[in-house]
């Protein structure tokens, strides 16, 4: 008998040490170099007077619509997939949305605040945040579909958030449309088109375009970095927290429960899910300051939600 217990305390302690230094591994490979980048443009910033508006407009218009282009271009992702893809993200995304709007109204929150919840709880980082975690954990091969998954969320979040941010005063939605006009959707559109039928694309063309799409990620980075650098205060309160815990928390959640319904597993799975536990985008600010919804709260839960996945992203890395 004591040789049994004996032997599961040594079983249990050697599962604890891998899994510790699992943990490990994933916060000083995966984790850490994206987070460098965020701190070296916290850094740099102030003192480089470097523009986090400049740079967020160059990746927006330049990096990211090329980066798009180049995946999609060459992407081998069957059409059934992508569709299942797609289908699976527009549902979390509704659902996270759909609680975020729930948990504000039970708490008795007003107007304002109701629909912050809900544009925190849609709109994830998954450009800055999304592809590095995605490339260094699950590998290159993944980045086609993370891409899948990035235009997916940014139409569906964009769309939702915008209703979010009108719904307290009743504004038209016309806006909405505008998300039609963004550009790495426009530069999906040929992409996959030449992906379809097959076409070959000039080498200049090519080169140019992998160049400026190798930028994207970095550029995001530390223009994020320069931005959470103009926050002047972090004051944590029970919304924060709370609004906070839907986007790190809830969503991956959803994602983890309602991918078997899509039939999707392997590589698919991980982006997917990876994808959902991202962060609160730093476009949640931008959103709240156009249309009046608490601008002040939102940055502030962007700035703590991205110091607090730190640990969330590290345990649900392990997970995927």
């Amino acid at each position: 008998m004591r040789a049994t217990n004996s032997h599961w305390r040594t079983r249990c302690l050697m599962a604890r040490y891998f899994m510790n230094a699992q943990l490990l591994s994933i916060f000083f490979n995966v984790i850490t170099p994206v987070f460098t980048l965020v701190v070296l443009g916290w850094i740099a910033g102030p003192r480089l007077g470097l523009e986090a508006r400049t740079m967020s407009r160059a990746a927006y218009f330049l990096f990211v619509p090329a980066f798009i282009f180049s995946t999609l271009s060459n992407a081998t992702i069957e059409a059934d997939l992508a569709i299942r893809m797609i289908g699976y993200t527009a549902i979390v995304h509704i659902s996270v949305a759909i609680v975020g709007f729930l948990v504000a109204k039970a708490l008795g929150r007003s107007a304002k605040m109701v629909g912050a919840y809900t544009l925190i709880a849609v709109f994830g980082n998954v450009g800055n945040f999304g592809f590095p975690l995605i490339e260094f954990h699950l590998g290159d091969v993944a980045v086609e579909l993370a891409a899948i998954y990035f235009l997916a969320i940014i139409l569906i979040a964009f769309i939702i958030g915008v209703l979010a941010a009108n719904w307290h005063k009743g504004g038209n939605f016309t806006a909405i449309f505008e998300v039609f006009k963004t550009p790495a959707l426009i530069a999906a559109v040929p992409a996959i088109i030449i992906n379809w039928f097959n076409i070959s694309t000039p080498i200049m063309l090519d080169r140019v375009v992998g160049l400026l799409g190798q930028a994207m990620v970095p550029v995001m980075l530390l223009a994020l970095g320069v931005q959470l650098a103009n926050t002047k205060s972090l004051q944590i309160d029970k919304d924060t927290i709370i609004a906070s815990s839907l986007r790190l928390l809830v969503s991956p959640a959803l994602a983890f429960i309602l991918v078997g319904f899509f039939g999707l597993d392997g590589l698919a799975r991980g982006a997917g899910i990876m994808q959902a536990a991202m962060p609160a985008a730093v476009l949640t600010s931008i959103i709240a300051l156009e249309y009046d919804l608490l601008p002040d709260f939102v940055t502030r839960t962007v700035l703590f939600s991205t110091l607090a996945s730190v640990v969330t992203l590290t345990l649900i890395l392990a997970v995927v």
